[in-house]
């Protein structure tokens, strides 16, 4: 995957390409397909949501330009393969899933692969959000579309899912100077989309065109 996918396509940074190479993809696909974990395409993982295929989750978190130590927002965990991702680039991760199967899935299989990922609390209608102890990894559920302010800002924030418009709460919950990677356009295709924060105002870059499920919330698409 690192050799026929990732580095002929322009993956380059390093410890970016290190992740990919630590972290066990075939554990994060449903049974049915793992014969397909580390094919060049999505698959699905659930509730009409995919995990994006091994180009794509590179693309965006080497667009990221990530620091040790940064405080990453992800909106989107599905299946946790990015979450894990980011984990193993030192990063603080917060995380949300607006899917309770999805977060839970992700938690167990990110505690089965040592990322020590339990639940430390309780949100709305009883539903957990999980920490991380020694990875710095929190997960919740709720709607992306408005962030989690709680921790905010972020340096970088992530987002997984496709929106119509740039969602005013993570452009607010984005540090000065930070890097937001977003699909943006309608439903059925969309342009990835670099965005940076220079004295409070939006900066875009287009990276590539690309197709991702709806961000589905308040800021988003409406289901």
């Amino acid at each position: 995957m690192v050799q026929e996918q990732l580095i002929p396509r322009g993956i380059n940074d390093r410890e970016v390409l290190s992740a990919f190479l630590k972290v066990p993809r075939h554990r994060f696909i449903p049974f049915e397909f793992i014969n397909s974990a580390y094919a060049d395409h999505p698959l699905p993982i659930g509730e009409e949501q995919t995990i994006s295929q091994p180009y794509i989750v590179a693309l965006m978190t080497q667009c990221l330009e990530l620091k040790k130590g940064d405080k990453v927002l992800e909106i989107g965990t599905g299946s946790g393969y990015q979450t894990a991702i980011l984990a193993e680039l030192n990063c603080s991760v917060y995380s949300i899933e607006r899917f309770p199967s999805l977060a839970r899935r992700a938690k167990n299989i990110l505690a089965e692969l040592g990322y020590e990922v339990q639940a430390v609390d309780s949100g709305k209608g009883g539903i957990p959000t999980y920490s991380g102890l020694f990875n710095r990894v929190k997960i919740k559920v709720g709607d992306g579309t408005k962030g989690w302010p709680e921790f905010s800002p972020y340096a970088k924030i992530i987002v997984t899912a496709a929106a119509p418009s740039l969602p005013p709460s993570l452009f607010e919950q984005l540090k000065e100077g930070g890097v937001m990677v977003i699909p943006l356009g309608n439903k059925f295709s969309q342009m990835l989309t670099l965005v940076r924060k220079i004295e409070g105002k939006v900066k875009s870059e287009n990276i590539c065109g690309c197709r991702f499920v709806s961000l589905v919330g308040e800021e988003g698409w409406r289901g």
